[in-house]
This record gives structure tokens, sequence and C-alpha cells, in this order.
């Protein structure tokens, strides 16, 4: 009987009557619970109706046996609802298959394993000869992988440079591609090509009105978005008449267009109005929601906004509960920016030496917490105290290091943390330091699986200006190591014999051909006009030119330089004859020029005084004594030579 209703129901069966199917597996299930073909055929009708939520429930009331034999349905009802390490585990253990290579870039795309999605792209992309129809789709999806890949800062996993001529026929791959460029902070190519996809789809003949409508709209949010960004806010005011809120049913498309309406309307000049719009739009769950890089934004632009109504509890309660939740230390950066609105909210509104006052403190007590380690560097250095902020992070890596956790061994060599502190030693010109630092990291990354290819290159560089031969031998050694993972790397095979030419040149001669030549170097150097414009100074040389510019412009005036200098009016004196010439005397006082004749008896002893090589008078070195230079030598031989008689 069970077996003769599964015949019917399949004969009648077909892509437009889910309903029926739906109705007709339900009749089966009610006679025979465990049946599992009906089961299986009622999951396939509720995935056709959408109804992913039942079907999920289906599965769960079918058990592991169900599961097994419709693997695929169930890691897509997972992924539907948002179950997306239940999705992936699904996926992963179904058989293999195309279809199941789909669902599998799908599930990780959506869990923003965007480098094992592009990885199935391109898998599929290789065989397309019987499955051309999905040319198109593996395209444009691996376009957005791509862009996907360069907002989480992976650019060197990034396949897609160029558009092809096809590419750009597509709205949907001329969107993507200028997604691409926005993560590149490329935003003028990226409104070239927001305009184009937006041309693309009204033209297109192949949607229907309300298609067109519902695809332009992403297109519009991510143009306003690009407009802001190049400052261009009345052409931003015009692409707001054409985004509707109400019309976008997608909620994380609805939260980042809210968003950017908020920005590019300039209401921050009312945070209370500010605040109360961007908390307007409901947060986006499950399948729709948000990812990292979006939600890492829009709770930054939240928390900005209450930190702009001082609500600094609420900030500092929200964060404090946010990052209690997520492990520490993390190099994540969404993580350390819930530290930096954090500590922003305990500065309460302060900035400067009295924000620090508040915030450094709170270091000593989260010694690890990275995001708040940063906030604190920025402080001390805006105040002119690069010495403390080497202090706070040397400090915050000694903790790392007494850690025997491997994860915190990775954030105290992390590049991120490692270059704020070699930039702070090279304000200082602390160069032994910013080597030993280096020689360190590259030392440990060197037993990771994937070491970071700039920290271990800066490591080397810095190797090569250390006269040690140890240290130069160490250098050709991580050279050499980035030579193997790219061999078409030529700076690591310069780099290499660079650090091996001193010490064993005979051993790298043979690499030499793999270097360009000197004339190849400088083909495209125009010397004459290098001679012609001089040699540049060094840092050195240039300030002392200027300091002896600086000199130059305060030295004295020369003999001529009176004669030359216009003099005003109404500096001349009143009986001033311009073709009378003047006394070469003027600048001499009075007494000291040779027409002086003094007058009187005093006048003219004082003049006979002053004469040099006349005659010493001994009147007129007394007249010079003072009176009181007189009274105490009189007072003294008075006192002296007086005669002794009665009292």
């Amino acid at each position: 009987m069970v077996a003769q209703s599964l015949a019917s129901l399949l004969q009648r069966a077909s892509i437009d009557d889910h309903e029926e199917v739906l109705q007709s597996c339900n009749a089966v299930l009610a006679k025979s619970k465990s049946d599992l073909k009906a089961q299986h055929i009622k999951v396939i009708a509720l995935l056709k109706l959408d109804r992913y939520e039942e079907a999920l429930k289906t599965f769960q009331s079918g058990g592991s046996a169900l599961k097994q034999s419709a693997a695929l349905e169930y890691a897509y009802a997972s992924y539907k609802c948002g179950n997306l390490e239940q999705a992936t585990e699904a996926v992963t253990q179904a058989a293999a298959g195309r279809g199941a290579s789909h669902l599998e870039a799908q599930v990780r795309y959506r869990a923003e394993d965007f480098k094992r999605a592009a990885e199935l792209y391109e898998q599929l992309s290789r065989d397309t000869t019987s499955h051309s129809h999905e040319i198109n789709d593996l395209n444009i999806n691996s376009w957005a992988t791509d862009a996907q890949l360069q907002w989480k800062g992976e650019p060197e996993f990034v396949r897609h440079n160029r558009l092809s001529r096809e590419d750009l026929e597509s709205f949907e791959t001329t969107y993507n591609a200028a997604c691409l460029n926005i993560a590149k902070g490329e935003f003028k190519q990226a409104e070239v090509l927001l305009n184009r996809a937006q041309n693309i789809c009204r033209t297109s003949e192949d949607l229907s009105p309300e298609d067109k409508a519902a695809e332009l709209l992403p297109i519009s949010v991510q143009q306003l978005y690009v407009l802001i960004q190049l400052g261009k806010l009345e052409e931003a005011e015009a692409v707001l008449k054409d985004i509707s809120i109400d019309n976008i049913s997608e909620l994380s498309t609805k939260k980042i267009a809210s968003n950017n309406i908020v920005l590019a309307r300039q209401t921050a000049a009312n945070p209370y109005i500010l605040y109360k719009a961007l908390h307007n739009t409901p947060d986006a769950t499950k399948n729709d929601r948000l990812f990292d890089f979006q939600d890492r934004d829009i709770v930054g632009n939240s928390h900005a906004a209450d930190l702009l109504v001082q609500k600094y509890d609420g900030v500092i309660r929200s964060t404090s509960r946010a990052l209690s939740q997520r492990p520490t230390p993390s190099t994540d950066a969404a993580t350390n920016l819930l530290s930096v609105y954090n500590a922003a909210a305990q500065a309460r509104g302060q900035i400067g030496q009295k924000a620090l006052s508040q915030i450094a403190p709170l270091l000593e007590r989260r010694p690890t917490d990275l995001g708040l380690l940063l906030t604190v560097v920025q402080l001390y250095v805006g105040n002119g105290n690069t010495t403390s902020a080497i202090t706070a992070i040397e400090r915050t890596l000694r903790s790392l290091e007494e850690s025997i956790s491997e994860t915190d061994q990775s954030v105290r060599f992390s590049p991120g943390l490692l270059s704020v502190l070699v930039s702070l030693y090279q304000l200082e010109g602390r160069k032994l330091q910013i080597r030993t630092t280096l020689a360190q990291a590259a030392a440990y990354w060197r037993s990771q699986p994937q070491a970071p290819a700039s920290l271990i290159r800066a490591a080397a560089a810095s190797l090569l200006h250390s006269e040690d031969r140890a240290d130069l031998a160490a250098a050709g050694e991580l050279f050499s190591t980035l030579h193997k993972q790219d061999a078409d790397d030529r700076v690591s095979v310069a780099g290499y014999v660079a650090s091996q030419a001193t010490l064993n040149y005979a051993q790298v001669e043979s690499q030499l051909d793999q270097l360009p030549s000197v004339s190849e170097l400088i083909g495209d150097i125009d010397v004459s006009a290098l001679e012609s414009a001089g040699i540049a100074p060094s840092a050195s040389s240039a300030a002392a030119a200027a300091a002896a510019f600086a000199g130059a412009r305060k030295r004295a005036a020369g003999p001529d330089d009176r004669a030359n200098k216009r003099v005003r009016k109404s500096r001349l004196p009143k009986d001033f004859d311009p073709a009378k010439k003047p006394d070469p005397e003027r600048w001499l006082p009075i007494r000291d020029r040779s027409s002086y004749r003094p007058k009187g008896k005093k006048g003219k002893q004082r003049a006979a005084a002053l004469t040099q090589g006349g005659p010493v008078s001994e009147k007129a070195e007394k007249a010079e004594e003072s009176p009181a230079q007189q009274q105490k030598v009189g007072g003294s031989n008075a006192k002296k030579n007086k005669k002794k008689g009665k009292r």
C-alpha cells in the first residue's frame, strides 16, 4: 500500500506543484512515520517552497538515517537557516559531486572561509566543457570571493586582476569587480565600474522591471558609499533619491544602506539625531547577517554615536561584555576596536594627558589587551613621549613571552605589533634593537607552517646591515626560505646573493644570472637630466644646509649694504640735503668724532687725560677718583696721623 502511494506521488510530482507533493508525503507519513523515501521527498518539497525551518525540523525528527540519505539537502537546509558549522560538516560528508562542490563553496563563502571557496570555484571552472551554462555564474562568484579576500586582508590569494570583455557585458561581474576596487581603496575606478553596472542593468532585456529595481538597489547603496569616500556629497544626495529603505528586503543590505544614508546627510551636527538614526534598523540574523568587516564598522559607528551623546557607562558595559566573550590576547581587528571604544568611554571625553591618566592604569590590569595597548601608545606618541610608548609595548611583549600558550606566542610575534615597535625604534635611532627584534621574530616564524613573508623579508633585510658573519648567514637562510616559497621573487635572490657574497662568493656566483643586469636597471634613466638636477642631499646634509641658510639670513650687514638700502622719508632728518655728502663719522658718538672740541676747563682736562700716549696728570687722576674713594683714604690717614693729647 505504501509503495503504491509513493508511486502515485512520484507520478503526480512536478516542479510547479510542490504543495501537492508535500500533502501526499504527509498522507504517507501519517500511515508510516519511518518511511525514509517519503521523508526525503517531503524535505525536497519543503526546500522548493523555501520553508527551510520546517525542512530542518523534518531532519531532526527523521534522525541520522535521513541525514545520511539526504546529506546534500540537510546541508542546504542548515545553510539557509544560518547553521554554518552544521552545514559545513554535512556537506563535507556528502557524496562527492559537482552539486556538493557548489554548495560547499556557498557555505564556505558565507562562513567567511574565502580561501577555500576560491579554491572550489577554481576547480569547478576547470571543467566547464559539459557545464557551459555554469560559466557565467562561476565567474560572478569568483569575482565576489576575490573581493571578500581583499577585504579580509588576504590579497595574496586574489586571482582576478583585469576585467575581460565578457566580464564587462554582465552587470553582476562588473559590480563585483567594483567591490574588489573598493576593497583595494581604488574608489575612482570603482565609481566608473558601478556606473557601468547600473547602465547595463537598466538596459537589460532579460530582467523584468521588478527584477531591475531589486538589482539596482545594492548598486545604488554601494555608489553612495563610494561617493562619500570621494567627498562628492552633492552627488551622494542625488543617489539618495534612488534608494528606498522600505523596498530593501535583506536586513543586512538595509542596515548598510541606513548607515550610509545617515552619514551622507551629515546629521552629526546634532549627535542625538545621529544616535537615533543609527539605531533605527534592526540587526540582521542567521544567513542574512553582516560579514565581519561590515559588522565591525557598523558596531564602531554605533559606539561612536553612543560616545557623542555621553553614554559612557553603557559603552563600558557593552564592550566589556563583548570582550569577555572573545579570546584574548587577539590580533582580530573587531576585538581590538572594542578595546579602543572601551578606553574612549573610560576617558569620558578627555584627550591628551588627561585621557592618558585615565587609560594608562587599565593597561597594568590588562597588559595583553592589544587594543588598549595601541590606544595608550597613540596617546604617548601624540604627547611626543616615544620612550614611554616603547616601554609600554616592551612590557606587553614580556607578559606574552611568559605565557606557554602557542596563541600568545603568535600574538607576541605578530607583524602588526612588531611593525609599531620597529617604527618607534626608528624614531629614536635604535638600530640594534630593530635588528634584534626582527631576528627574534624571524626565528619564531621559521618554525611555523605559515610564516608572514613581509616580516621575514624585513628581518632578512635588517640583518644585511650587520657586520657580524652570523647575522649575514642568518639573512642568507631567510632569503633562501623566501626563494623556496616564490621562485620568481627577485628580491629574495638579490638578498641571498648580497648576504653570501662576502662569505662564500663561489656559492652564489651561479645565481647572478637570475638578477637583472646593471644596463637593464638603468636603461630608462636620463643621465643628463640627473646631472643637471644635481645630487639630492641626504637628510643630515639637508638639515645642515637648512641651518646654514637660516644663519645666512641673520648675517651682519656689509659695508656697502647701508648705501644701497632705501631709507624711508620719515627717518630722514629735517635739514637733510641729498646733494650734500653726509658726514662719514655720523655713526660715532659725538665725543668720538674728530670734530669734537670739549668746552670748559674740566672738559679740556678730561679730553687730555683720555688722549692715548699723552702725559699723565696727577690732578686728573685725582679728579677721576670718586668722592667715596677720597673719603675712605682721607679718613684712614687722618686717623693714623692724629696726635695724642689730653682728653
